[in-house]
């Protein structure tokens, strides 16, 4: 069935004839057409409106750089607080704790009577921050200069090194030091100092202060209270703190403790209170008391530096012992110099002679020689003994130091005339041939100590010069028996009459009674070795002998004689040794002996190296200092007069 649309149907417009177009493009109006409308007034144009560009391009390109930038600290962060916590903790700590060394007290150095040698006390080292004294600091160009010309007479120090160090070539540097170890007086004076200017500058512009720059950083000092005194013994401690030399230097380790350590958090520079602090407290050295008796080395130090003087000689050293102990009362050596002012000390001064130096002993070598041949019963104080003008042995002449008759002396004449010849002719008897009668003297001068060091340990010293005896040629078999050949240190030749004095037995020298530690606790030395050399009959024999040296006016050594006192002694002249050259020059003179010789207490012995002045003789120049240093030793330790009189052996015999 067709359906029928209530639409009417479209119509179709039928196309007429074309419409003329008018000149100029535009059509004419054909029949039945609208006549064309008028122009009206033009119409007002609407506004034109800007479209703006889409924002989300930027947006995205700011977040993307946000996004970069937070995922690069995201990055960091694992870094620091994840990867490399560790490190970076350490040093956070490092920037914020320090660490301070806290200096431990060095420990003191007294006499046997608790008399302080050595002693600490509290110094300051003077210090300046150089970028203070530029001309932003202080307003002016020569600040440098100005610091210098104040600090100069108060340091002591040469103005222009001042000036250098107060403008360094590092222009970033924060801290110099200028001055080591002084004495609170002068930090006060300085500070002082400082103060006046910083007044005077708040109301004259025109001065400024040149000295807010030195600051003071606390220390210590090492100051000897007795200058010189027993400076050759104690040695020195350097501008490091440490020993430099003598039982400073031997004993640094127990005088000189152990640091501590304090670790603090810091702020500016300054501590934070609040943050607590850990802290290792240092320990103090321990002190160390010395065998040396004070008073008396004054005296031997006094005598023996008059006399090098006097005779104007090279140098000159005493020892004083005790002859049971071993212990040395004094060791003086001249010249000398002050422990506390190496600055203006000469450098040769600055070691131990007595120790140090090596020398042929002379004569007063001639007891070891006695010793041998009484000890081997090779002849007695009595035994007869035609001396000579000269000896011809080998292929020398021997002479003794002066010309002479023919003597007609006892053993004990030999010794108390100290002849060479007749001590030559002594020896030879300690064996059946010259070889034997050397391998018996050179043992008996190996149990006296030559050839080995005294026990002290002391640095620098010598054992001196003794050839084994098949190695002694021919003069030296003949020399050494007197003395000449062979060389030995004064301690050495000390310790030969201490023995003698303490009935053959040798002691071991020693300095060091013991130490007192931090808590007040005293330890002794250990014991000395022992070792008998000769017997107590030989011994006491030889001490009668050695008087006759002094009390005979035959003897050589008259002028120790003490009144009151039985005194034994040897003098001795030797032919020196140039230690600059190696060949001989002058002459080393000494004198040893102990007493009272009945009783024997003290041993002293003085040696003078190359007097050039008056006379050389041991006996001349040595006797006296002997006599003055016995004297003063026996009053200090009040030893009584001897009651007995002396022996007097023989000196001579009439053929």
């Amino acid at each position: 069935m067709t359906e029928v649309s209530d639409r009417e149907p479209p119509r179709r417009r039928v196309p007429g004839p074309a419409r003329p177009v008018r000149p100029g493009g535009r059509r004419q109006p054909g029949p039945g057409a609208r006549p064309a409308r008028r122009p009206g007034p033009p119409r007002p144009s609407a506004p034109r409106t800007i479209r703006l560009g889409s924002p989300r391009p930027r947006l995205r390109m700011i977040g993307l750089a946000l996004t970069l930038v937070l995922a690069a600290f995201v990055v960091r962060l694992l870094q620091v607080q994840a990867v490399d916590a560790g490190t970076y903790s350490a040093k956070a700590e490092q920037n914020r704790y320090v660490v301070h060394t806290l200096p431990a007290e060095r420990g003191g150095i007294s006499d046997r009577n608790g008399v302080a040698l050595a002693t600490t006390v509290d110094s300051y080292d003077i210090t300046a921050d150089p970028t203070m004294f530029t001309r932003e600091q202080l307003k002016v160009d020569d600040g440098p200069e100005q610091a210098a010309a104040l600090l100069a007479p108060i340091l002591g120090e040469e103005q222009e090194d001042l000036v250098e160090r107060l403008r360094p070539e590092n222009k970033e540097l924060r801290y110099v030091r200028l001055a080591q170890r002084q004495t609170p007086q002068v930090w006060n004076q300085i500070k002082d100092l400082k103060s006046a200017l910083t007044t005077k500058a708040e109301t004259d512009t025109s001065v400024v202060n040149a000295l807010a720059g030195v600051f003071a950083d606390p220390s210590s000092k090492r100051v000897y209270p007795g200058g010189d005194l027993a400076a050759a013994v104690l040695g020195w401690v350097g501008a490091d703190g440490k020993g430099g030399g003598g039982l400073e230097r031997q004993l640094d380790k127990k005088l000189a403790g152990e640091d501590g350590k304090i670790r603090y958090a810091q702020s500016g520079g300054r501590q934070v209170p609040t943050a607590g602090s850990t802290e290792t407290p240092a320990v103090p050295g321990s002190d160390v008391e010395l065998t040396i008796d004070r008073d008396i080395q004054w005296a031997a130090q006094d005598a023996i530096s008059e006399q090098v003087e006097k005779s104007k000689a090279d140098g000159g050293y005493v020892i004083v012992q005790d002859t049971a102990t071993g212990e040395i009362l004094a060791m003086a050596n001249s010249p000398g110099f002050d422990p506390g002012d190496l600055a203006h000390a000469d450098p040769a001064a600055l070691g131990n002679g007595a120790l140090q130096d090596a020398f042929e002993p002379g004569s007063t070598a001639k007891v070891m020689s006695m010793a041998a041949v009484l000890e081997e019963n090779a002849a007695t104080p009595g035994t007869h003994i035609t001396v000579p003008n000269r000896l011809k042995r080998g292929d020398r002449l021997f002479k003794d130091d002066v010309d002479h008759p023919t003597w007609y002396l006892t053993l004990n004449g030999v010794l108390a005339k100290s002849s060479n010849i007749g001590t030559i002719m002594a020896t030879g008897e300690l064996g059946r041939t010259q070889p034997e009668a050397n391998k018996v003297l050179h043992s008996y001068l190996r149990k006296f100590g030559l050839g080995g060091y005294s026990g002290l340990g002391f640095p620098g010293e010598t054992k001196g010069i003794l050839a084994p005896p098949g190695e002694w040629s021919t003069s030296q078999q003949y020399t050494i028996p007197f003395g000449q050949g062979v060389s030995i240190n004064a301690l050495q030749a000390a310790s030969v009459y201490s023995t003698i004095a303490n009935g053959g037995v040798r002691v071991e020298p020693t300095l060091v009674r013991g130490t007192k530690d931090a808590d007040g606790r005293f330890t002794p030395a250990p014991e000395p070795e022992k070792s008998r050399v000769i017997s107590e009959k030989t011994a006491k024999t030889l001490s009668r002998m050695l008087e006759s040296v002094v009390d005979d006016e035959e003897g050589t050594g008259t002028k120790a004689r003490i009144p009151g006192y039985r005194v034994a002694g040897k003098t001795g002249t030797a032919n020196r040794v140039d230690p600059a050259t190696g060949q001989y020059k002058g002459y080393t003179s000494s004198f040893a002996g102990f007493a009272p010789s009945d009783k024997p207490r003290v041993t002293v012995y003085c040696a003078i190296q190359n007097a050039t002045a008056g006379s050389y003789f041991g006996g001349q120049i040595c006797g006296p200092i002997y006599k003055q240093v016995m004297e003063f030793a026996l009053k200090t330790l009040q030893v009584p007069p001897t009651g007995a009189a002396p022996a007097r052996l023989p000196v001579t015999f009439k053929p």
